[in-house]
């Protein structure tokens, strides 16, 4: 009895729904979450990605744009020759259409980096912070998981 208890219990926060806010998201007002990365400590982004990960199963997609900037030592995540699993989990998730991964070119060009040594996909801004700065004052939300 207590198996099956604890069993339901376990499923009942598995299937959890999301108390939304008001509005609701949708597609004509997608959630605008902004997340900064600017460590490359191999634990901190993985939890990062899990953080992505689980939110994606929370919103439609169409209800949730997320943008990740890469900056400071944050932009080694982002080059070729980082870690091959996290990279993989990185490019996974640049399947979908509401998820932009950036670059700041100000540490590339401090660490003299090309475009070349990152991996395709990624955008890049002149500077990582007046990026975040300008997702925010324009109602994106910056929360970084980690």
């Amino acid at each position: 009895m207590k198996k099956l208890l604890l069993i339901l219990l376990i499923s009942s926060f598995a299937f959890a729904k999301i108390d939304f806010a008001t509005p609701q998201p949708s597609f004509e007002n997608p959630r605008l979450w902004l997340i900064r990365v600017n460590e490359s400590e191999k634990t901190k982004v993985n939890h990062i990605l899990n953080a992505i990960n689980n939110v994606l199963k929370g919103y439609p997609e169409e209800a949730l744009h997320v943008e990740i900037i890469f900056y400071a030592n944050g932009i080694r995540a982002a080059r070729k020759d980082y870690n091959k699993d996290i990279l993989k989990r990185i490019k996974s998730l640049m399947v979908y259409d509401n998820i932009r991964f950036v670059v700041c070119k100000n540490t590339m060009d401090t660490m003299g980096w090309k475009k070349k040594d990152f991996i395709s996909g990624v955008d890049y801004v002149q500077i990582g912070i007046a990026e975040a700065i300008e997702k925010v004052a324009s109602g994106w939300i910056d929360v970084s998981p980690y």
